[in-house]
């Protein structure tokens, strides 16, 4: 690619996603950024930093530059990982500003017709309809059990377009039931502690409604009462972080409405990606004055799976867990939501859990929503070079607590033909207690996720 504009000229960012001048100015371009960057420090150079970005967004919003395909290039590149955001002394929304000049690109952004269909596909057919999602699911399962191993021996899927062979090369095997929300509340079997809301995900829900399971399971042995409104949709952080914010706040009064419904305690989510944005919806629809006072509600009721159940935990009853682990931050827990403790100290309180600490275990493992797809390259180098630390561990097990996480750390596991899994925090804290003498709460006290296909 050159330097040549291949996107019209804005004489500025304009209209309601423009990126905030003051959050732009507010950049010293101080350089702490640097050290916590993982592209910049996969490619040393400046437009692959933060502050080398918010350069080019402070440019193009001046008129000094139009947004060309370089321009693009380097934003891309970005994970919106947010790490950037701890390191920041001044405070920079560095989240915020990527999502709303990667909005401002999607609107002069040239694509081909293949290319919009898919966009549209993803993003407005699929991802905002849980019971589409479910059907795809209910088919990739079909084919996974039927065709999938003798096609991949003919080597023919490795000549699909590269990022379908990607896709499908990831995709981890399809549970038998995929969790669906239902309108009825579990029992715990004791008395009631708090009464709360469970964040069902779009992709948690069909490709790890086991940890949803669990969830539910390690919630109501805590003294929960558990709801899962049927009701609710993607909460729109892949549309956020890839240009599609408008969509992203009408998942956001959708959901709104339809968990201040329930009235409950706390709504918990144990996907840390979903997490940081339902934690983020008052920012996102602050200046909406139908929803900016019941988004600012809402997003105090969000709360991280481990960080609730640390601030909660009524049963210390675990069972012994004879494992080694290694615990690997997500990027949206541990920069955007700065959850670093909670998770660890649930792991230690597992007898016979021996958890190692690796280096770096909240850089970026690559997964960053869809970013191994559309960015598989620079995926897959840092995903080697997590690989590369999770070896040092030695670990049978490594924790984490984000879809997307998961799917990444188990193919790089394979491509590294290490031994071990990957578990979800919520699994190894159910895995714990039914290793208890006591017994766990009944399989019938949960919701019935429907049997699809």
């Amino acid at each position: 690619m050159t330097d040549t504009p291949t996107l019209r000229p804005l004489p500025g960012f304009s209209g309601p996603d423009a990126p905030d001048d003051e959050g732009l100015h507010r950049c010293v371009h101080c350089g702490f950024c640097l050290q916590a960057c993982p592209t910049y420090l996969e490619t040393g150079l400046e437009t692959a930093s933060p502050r080398g970005r918010i350069a080019l967004m402070r440019a193009v919003a001046e008129g000094r530059t139009a947004l060309t395909d370089r321009v693009l290039e380097h934003w891309d590149l970005c994970l919106l990982c947010r790490a950037c955001e701890a390191a920041c002394p001044s405070g920079v929304p560095y989240g915020a500003l990527m999502e709303a000049a990667r909005t401002q690109a999607e609107r002069v952004r040239p694509r081909s017709l293949v290319a919009r269909a898919l966009s549209r596909l993803a993003f407005r057919e699929l991802l905002p309809h849980p019971a589409r999602l479910r059907f795809l699911g209910a088919a990739l399962r079909a084919y996974q059990r039927t065709v999938q191993r003798p096609l991949r021996a003919t080597g023919l899927l490795a000549r699909l377009p590269g990022r379908l062979a990607q896709a499908e090369a990831m995709l981890p095997p399809l549970p038998a039931r995929f969790f669906t929300p239902a309108p009825y509340p579990t029992r715990s079997g004791r008395a009631a502690g708090r009464r709360v809301a469970l964040l069902a995900g779009c992709v948690q829900s069909v490709i790890f409604g086991p940890v949803n399971e669990a969830t539910v399971r390690v919630l109501a042995r805590n003294s929960c009462e558990v709801v899962a409104p049927p009701a609710q949709v993607c909460c729109g952080a892949l549309h956020a972080h890839s240009g599609h914010l408008p969509t992203a706040r009408d998942l956001a009064r959708r959901n709104i409405d339809t968990f201040l419904a329930t009235g409950v305690d706390a709504v918990i989510v144990n996907a840390a990606g979903c997490g940081a944005m339902l934690k983020e919806y008052g920012h996102l629809l602050a200046d909406d004055p139908a929803y900016a006072e019941q988004a600012a509600r809402f997003s105090a009721l969000v709360r991280d799976f481990s960080e609730f159940l640390a601030e909660n935990l009524t049963d210390r009853d675990f069972g012994p867990l004879p494992w080694r682990v290694t615990y690997q931050d997500p990027c949206h827990l541990a920069h955007a939501q700065r959850i670093h403790l909670q998770p660890r100290a649930l792991l230690r309180l597992i007898p016979g859990l021996e958890l190692v600490e690796t280096p770096a275990a909240d850089r970026c493992c690559g997964s960053a929503g869809i970013y191994n797809l559309t960015q598989s390259e620079m995926s897959l180098r840092l995903l080697e070079s997590k690989m590369a630390d999770v070896a040092t561990s030695r670990a049978a097990v490594v924790v984490t607590a984000n879809p997307g996480c998961q799917v990444q750390l188990t193919l790089g596991l394979q491509r590294a033909g290490l031994p071990g899994r990957v578990m979800h925090l919520a699994e190894v804290l159910d895995a714990a207690y039914r290793a208890a003498p006591r017994p766990i709460v009944p399989e019938e006290a949960l919701p019935r996720p429907e049997r699809q296909g």
